[in-house]
């Protein structure tokens, strides 16, 4: 992950909001979790710099798509009580790597984080980001 590709990203997911009319902060994160590139519409909610980062780090913390997880942090799942701090569970969030051995994904390089608009839209923006990734 480098910051020309970060920024790059989060063009891409901006210009998937305006296409999905949305207005949306996008952070895109490192390995380690460590923000690298964030940007934020103009109108955007003011929750945005909150949970973007929050489920780029959560994609990078469990390897997987925070639509993914989502499911397993309800009443009964195996990640029941997760959720909270830095962990945001919910659509949105997805990791950068390479594929995995059917085990899951392989090594991680980074996330991808969007907030502000319907589950949908904000996973239909992180893809549109991620696919700078795959693309790279």
């Amino acid at each position: 992950m480098n910051l020309e590709l970060a920024l790059r990203m989060c063009e891409a997911a901006v210009r998937q909001a305006a296409r999905e009319g949305a207005l949306v902060s996008v952070a895109v994160v490192d390995a380690g979790g460590h923000l690298v590139a964030f940007q934020r519409m103009d109108g955007a909610r003011i929750t945005g710099p909150v949970l973007a980062p929050g489920k780029a780090y959560t994609a990078v913390a469990h390897r997987m798509a925070t639509a993914d997880l989502a499911p397993l942090v309800l009443p009964g799942g195996e990640l029941y009580g997760l959720a909270g701090d830095r962990y945001v569970c919910f659509g949105g969030g997805v990791p950068l790597g390479e594929p995995g051995d059917g085990r899951g994904m392989g090594e991680v390089a980074g996330a991808v984080g969007v907030s502000g608009g319907t589950v949908s839209q904000d996973v239909a923006c992180a893809e549109a980001a991620a696919a700078l990734w795959e693309g790279a």
